[in-house]
This record gives C-alpha cells, structure tokens and sequence, in this order.
C-alpha cells in the first residue's frame, strides 16, 4: 500500500527526455537517424511478409515465424519510435498519462513476444536438425499457427500485469522520463511512495518471460550443435553452423544488453549513466529488427531465387514493353 498525502495532484501527461545531455543543434540530426531508421525497419519486414503472402512455396512453418517475428518488429517500433522521432523533430515529447500506459504496454508486449518467437524458433530448429525424419510430422502449418496465436496471446499476460499495475499507482511528482518511451523502468521511479514490492513483481516477471525461453534456447542449441558435428557431409555442417551463428548472434543482442538495463537498480556495483542505458536500450531495441529482414531474406536460398525470379520476370516485362513501343513507332 502506498503512503501518499490525499491532497496529492495527479499528473496528467508525462514528457519524453530521451538523451538528456544532447545538444538541440543536434536535435535535427538524430530525428533524420530515427525516421530513417523506422523507415528501414517497416519497408524491409513488410517486404518479408508480402514475399511470404505471395509464394505459396514460401508456405511452411519456419517462414510462419519469420512473419510473426517481423509483424513483431514492425509493431514495436511503431509503438515506440514516431513519438521520438517527434521529440527531436518538433522538440514534443508530450505524451498523455493513459497514451503513455499504452505505448508501456505495447513496448512491454513486443518485447515479451520477441522473447517467445525466439523461443517458437529455437524450438523449430531443434525438432528440424536433430528430427530431421519426424520434423514434417510434429512440425505442421497448422501447429506452427497455433503456437504462433499462443505466442501473441501469452505475451498480453505478462505485459497487461506491470501495465495493470502502474494505472493503480499515485504519481504526483515529476513528470520526465528519462528514456525514448514509456516503459516499466522509466515509470517506477516517477510513482509516489515505495515501489520496490512492485519492482520486484515486475522485475521476476520480466526475468520469467526473458529467461525461460533463453535457457530453454540455450539447451536446444547445444543439442543442435553436438547434432552437428555428427554430420558426415561436412558441407552441410558448414552451412547449418553458420544458420545457427546467425541466429545466436541476433538471440545474444536481444537478450545480454537486456540484463545489464534490468538488473541495475538491483546491483549497486553496476552503474548505467542515464544516456548510456537510453543508448543500450536502443541498440537492443531497434538493431534486430533493422537486420532481421536481411538475415532472413537475403541469407535464405528461397528467398534469393524468388527475388531473382521477380527481377527476371520484371525485366522480362519492361522488355516486352519497350518492344511494343517500338512496333508501334515504326509502323507510323
């Protein structure tokens, strides 16, 4: 229960910070960086997506989590980056007190869903490299749906709990935060009274929804790697090794950068400065989604033959056209 003065004003609105040791001639610059950023992000996975829904070759369950990992990305970023993009562009980092619970809840939602398609595709490599045989009967279109909607249904429980929580705390004190959105961290040391109970609550949830599916990652991984190196065909265990490299760079970016941000307040030792906490959370916010579409586009043979069937076919087009031009300039 928290002890605050009944007189107390509720705060209506709060505004967003972001680095707060910025100079405003710099302002223009880093809004340019952001909106180019997002634009990279939504053109890119939306092009996954719509190669996805365009080939029906492209119809199987690990380009099922390809879609929902980039339905994910473009979700987050959409939640989190326009009003940044706002705060140095327009210098407006207003946010009203309910919109701000909401993108926290958003924030907090994609986050918790990234976790669990990491794991959904942790989970398809395992039963594909060390099932190979079995793989097309335990990994069907419609299962690799159904834990796909699980995912995004999951994902609200967890994120609903610390946004449940903050409407039912007082803040009447100062109204900055200081990061590039709403988000748990940044709204608890606003709340008027003793939070730690809270913290803690929000704090073993997030471990919970971050950790889990990481250890569950890790253990699938070491069974794929010693899958691996039974492979005869040295060729294939090249490839595979490099797939899974991929992969294990991009888990280590969402997850490591993570701990250091969350378990701060708890290890005194571990000192963030407030713009490199908002710089590390950035990284690991918006860089994965930036070259996921590229890892899982351009990396994947597929894919490649299709945008060359495309370009093929496109220029096949043009040509015909031009041809047709032609005919009907020389015939007058």
């Amino acid at each position: 229960m928290f002890q605050v003065d009944e007189n107390y004003t509720r705060i209506t609105e709060f505004v967003i910070m972001g680095f707060i040791s910025l100079q405003t001639e710099y302002f223009q610059l880093v809004a340019w960086f952001f909106f180019f950023l997002y634009v990279t992000i939504v053109v890119g996975n939306v092009l996954l997506i719509v190669v996805f829904a365009l080939e029906q070759s492209l119809q199987k369950p690990m380009y099922i989590i390809m879609v929902s990992l980039a339905l994910s990305d473009i979700g987050f970023t959409t939640a989190a980056v326009p009003k940044l993009i706002a705060r140095y562009w327009w210098n407006d980092g207003i946010l009203g007190f309910h919109s701000c619970l909401f993108q926290e809840h958003m924030i907090h939602y994609f986050g918790c869903l990234n976790s669990l398609v990491l794991l959904t595709m942790a989970l398809d490599r395992y039963l594909a490299i060390c099932f190979p045989l079995r793989y097309p009967v335990l990994m069907t279109n419609q299962t690799m749906t159904r834990i796909t909607l699980s995912c995004w249904v999951v994902a609200h429980i967890f994120a609903g709990t610390a946004t449940i929580s903050f409407t039912t705390m007082p803040f009447c004190g100062p109204n900055q935060i200081i990061q590039v959105f709403c988000d748990g961290m940044s709204l608890a040391p606003l709340v008027c009274g003793d939070t730690s109970k809270q913290f803690s609550i929000a704090y073993a949830a997030a471990m919970i929804i971050l950790y889990v599916p990481l250890a569950f990652i890790i253990i699938s991984y070491i069974c794929i790697i010693i899958s691996i190196l039974r492979m005869a065909n040295g060729q294939g265990r090249i490839k595979t090794f490099s797939t899974c490299a991929t992969q294990g760079c991009i888990i280590s970016i969402y997850y490591i950068p993570r701990f250091f941000v969350y378990s701060t307040p708890l290890f005194p030792n571990l000192i963030m400065t407030p713009d490199m906490r908002t710089a590390t959370t950035i990284f690991y916010s918006l860089f994965p989604p930036v070259i996921n579409p590229f890892i899982y586009c351009l990396r994947t043979n597929e894919i490649k033959r299709i945008f060359k069937r495309w370009l093929q076919r496109g220029k096949g087009i043009m040509s015909k056209k031009h041809c047709q031009v032609t005919d009907v300039s020389m015939s007058q």
